[in-house]
């Protein structure tokens, strides 16, 4: 079991489905995040953002690949970094729920492994950052936007 672990709960007045329409783009994610994200394996599912596609986050060759493991519109995604990173068994979800047409809970968790000895509480202070500051954006992009 991971050793460290990060956990939010939002509650979003946007529908699910907008709330993942961002969430769920490669593309679009790094506007979230604050970090430059580049989807670089297409989904074999008819979302290129979908089960098996790859995203690399970071510039140039500084950064890591994060895979989409499940992939569920509207309801869940899961990811882990696969290549080398300061993270080791590393897994993301992200479950929304609430009805349909209207408001969305947002729960996140994100869960690793050190790989450096005693990095572990700075990642998890880091990943904490990171997630919270892309909650904040997701809530002004969706109240700027009408997807």
């Amino acid at each position: 079991m991971p050793k460290y672990r990060v956990e939010l709960t939002e509650q979003l007045p946007y529908p699910r489905d907008r709330v993942f329409q961002l969430l769920a783009d490669h593309n679009r994610l790094g506007s979230l995040v604050g970090l430059p994200v580049k989807r670089i394996r297409d989904s074999d599912q008819a979302d290129p953002n979908g089960t098996g596609s790859v995203r690399w986050i970071g510039v140039g060759p500084v950064g890591f690949e994060e895979t989409i493991l499940t992939f569920e519109p509207d309801h869940l995604i899961e990811y882990s970094v696969t290549s080398f990173s300061a993270f080791r068994n590393h897994l993301g979800r992200i479950r929304l729920s609430g009805p349909p047409d209207g408001g969305t809970r947002l729960h996140y968790t994100a869960e690793f492994d050190e790989v450096v000895p005693y990095s572990g509480r700075t990642l998890e202070l880091a990943v904490e950052r990171v997630l919270r500051r892309g909650i904040r954006r997701l809530r002004q992009v969706l109240s700027e936007t009408d997807l």
